[in-house]
């Protein structure tokens, strides 16, 4: 990588992005939905990504996070190869506990909250503490209380999906990920199941972590949520990545045809 400074004569080397996506392309039988896309994603930043339906926005969170396995290029979290592993110039898939290990800086939220109707929130929360990190109660519910009360949600720990308003699952689900001590989290149209007078209690908690300097890419339709938090707003359609840059530049100044008619389509369906 390019240095980013000199010191004493002494080149300093620019620190490696916590998220490195480099000719990343997904394909679902013969059609390409991510077509060549590189990204990289600082510490402490906030980066959302916006684009219409179909654009391959989610389908790129789920290949970074390895849920979906990708076709071609890499991804790599603070430097580690996620997926696959080098064997001198050869890659083979990497086995699970590699993958595991390499995925355990990713915590993710999903549009749908996907949580265990059986289960209080606080054992929603504490479900993965004790099977995958295989912490006793008492500790996984320490953990788990102080990640609902991250999202204000303590006072609900006894409370199961089904007495809680869409809102509070989706803010249990971010509990849940947040439990696990992520170094980054994605979030995939976090709001999108929720009704309208809901969606601003999620957002809350989202801007909350920004300000606490999670790092964080966010795909989302919540074009306010990306001007105002974002330090990097990355539009895609069609596979690929069209225009990135700061958000006031982006929206106020698009460059790419593409990217100004979704922006007046968004304006004309706001008013």
């Amino acid at each position: 990588m390019a240095a980013s400074g000199w010191n004493g004569g002494r080149a300093m080397a620019e620190p490696f992005p916590v998220i490195r996506v480099r000719g990343l392309v997904k394909r679902f039988g013969e059609r390409e939905v991510l077509r060549g896309v590189d990204l990289d994603v600082a510490a402490s930043r906030v980066v959302c990504v916006i684009g219409p339906s179909g654009s391959g926005k989610s389908t790129l969170l789920r290949s970074i996070a390895f849920l979906d396995a990708y076709d071609e290029g890499e991804v790599r979290i603070e430097g580690r190869l996620l997926g696959w592993r080098e064997v001198g110039d050869r890659r083979l898939p990497a086995g699970e506990r590699e993958i595991d290990s390499v995925r355990g800086a990713l915590g993710m939220v999903f549009q749908h909250f996907n949580l265990w109707p059986h289960m209080t929130a606080l054992g929603n929360v504490t479900e993965a503490l004790r099977t995958v990190k295989r912490l006793p109660r008492t500790e996984a519910e320490a953990q788990g209380l102080a990640a609902l009360r991250r999202v204000g949600l303590e006072s609900h720990a006894a409370h199961y999906p089904s007495q809680l308003s869409g809102g509070q699952k989706q803010r249990v689900a971010i509990a849940r990920a947040l439990a696990m001590r992520p170094r980054v989290m994605l979030f995939d149209e976090p709001t999108s199941a929720l009704d309208p007078e809901l969606v601003g209690e999620v957002l809350a908690v989202m801007k909350q972590l920004a300000a606490e300097g999670m790092t964080m890419l966010v795909v989302t339709h919540e074009m306010g949520f990306a001007a105002h938090v974002a330090q990097e707003v990355i539009f895609m359609d069609e596979g690929r990545i069209v225009e990135q840059g700061a958000p006031a530049a982006l929206f106020a100044r698009p460059s790419s045809p593409r990217l100004q008619q979704f922006l007046e389509t968004w304006r004309e369906r706001s008013l």
